[in-house]
């Protein structure tokens, strides 16, 4: 009886485990990967937790491939301080990679600041789309 009661429970735990879990997914390609960020923030979100940890994946199985994360502001701020919080946003992505496995030495990273918005215009419904890093292959 208690080897029935035990199969039960790993049974339910898997599946609550399955409708609960993140979505990480492997990219079939690097080029262009984002994840974004709150105002004024370089803090991973989950989200942007589970798109890295795709990366991650994807970089697990291309020992080959090399990688640029390329941090991005929207135009609030001065010059100085979104090219500062864009690296912050770059190295937190980076940070993510190498936490999971990955050779730092195949990631580098740069930022951008504000000088290469993804989106034009003015308001949150743009400028939410401008503050992301940016994965590309090198």
């Amino acid at each position: 009886m208690k080897i029935v009661n035990f199969a039960l429970l790993a049974g339910v735990a898997g599946m609550l485990a399955a409708c609960g879990g993140s979505s990480v997914v492997e990219p079939t390609d690097l080029n262009d990967q984002r994840v974004f960020f709150a105002f004024n923030s370089a803090e991973i979100s989950d989200e942007a937790n589970d798109n890295l940890l795709g990366q991650s994946l994807y970089l697990k199985n291309h020992d080959d491939v090399k990688i640029q994360i390329a941090g991005n502001c929207d135009e609030r701020g001065s010059t100085e301080y979104n090219l500062a919080l864009g690296a912050r946003r770059a190295n937190a992505a980076k940070r993510v990679l190498v936490n999971d496995g990955i050779d730092s030495s195949r990631i580098s990273t740069i930022s951008y600041g504000k000088e290469r918005p993804l989106v034009r215009g003015t308001g949150e419904d743009v400028w939410k789309y401008n503050r992301n890093a940016t994965t590309t292959v090198k």
